[in-house]
């Protein structure tokens, strides 16, 4: 599991979306260190919102930008508790097309090593919509630190080996007769 430099970089375009009934950009911390890491990796941050939690926000939301060519993954933040307005892995899973269950199970299990049995209230989730990656993260600076630095960097590059989500993309909507968006 490394990094091979003979691949070139690939940078796609990520959609950040925050799920909050309280936040704005102002007090978006875990937006903006999603941003941060984002750029850092030498991502583009495509787009960037901020919806109530209200499963119909967050699906007009994603499917916006599910259906813009400029944007490749969407990742959000917050509402992936088990309190009542919690409600965006509901929302995911409306537009959702294949699931990717490991990412969740991937993200408790690194987040069990830091918080122990608290990351059983997570319902972190992924999956892929026409072509277009989606992850859904806790609403914490620290689970999305743990979700980017553990999971989303490596996968989320071209040169991770021995495979990777980006190499992938060109192929995501064959099904459709569809390469990747353009």
């Amino acid at each position: 599991m490394a990094i091979d430099e003979r691949i070139p970089f690939v940078a796609i375009n990520i959609a950040v979306l925050t799920v909050s009934d309280t936040r704005g950009l102002a007090e978006d911390r875990s937006g903006d260190t999603l941003v941060q890491r984002i750029e850092a990796a030498g991502h583009k941050v495509a787009a960037r919102d901020i919806v109530k939690d209200e499963i119909a926000d967050i699906v007009a939301q994603l499917k916006r930008w599910i259906d813009d060519p400029a944007v490749d993954c969407v990742i959000s933040t917050g509402g992936t508790g088990v309190t009542g307005r919690d409600v965006t892995p509901e929302a995911f899973a409306q537009v959702f097309e294949k699931e990717i269950p490991g990412f969740g199970e991937l993200f408790r299990w690194q987040s069990y090593q830091k918080i122990g049995s608290s990351t059983i209230q997570s319902r972190a989730v992924a999956g892929v919509a026409r072509g277009t990656y989606l992850f859904a993260l806790p609403g914490s600076t620290g689970a999305v630190k743990d979700a980017w630095d553990g999971i989303l960097q490596q996968q989320l590059d071209i040169r991770h080996q021995p495979c990777n989500f980006v190499e992938l993309m060109p192929r995501l909507r064959e099904h459709e007769g569809w390469g990747r968006k353009s």
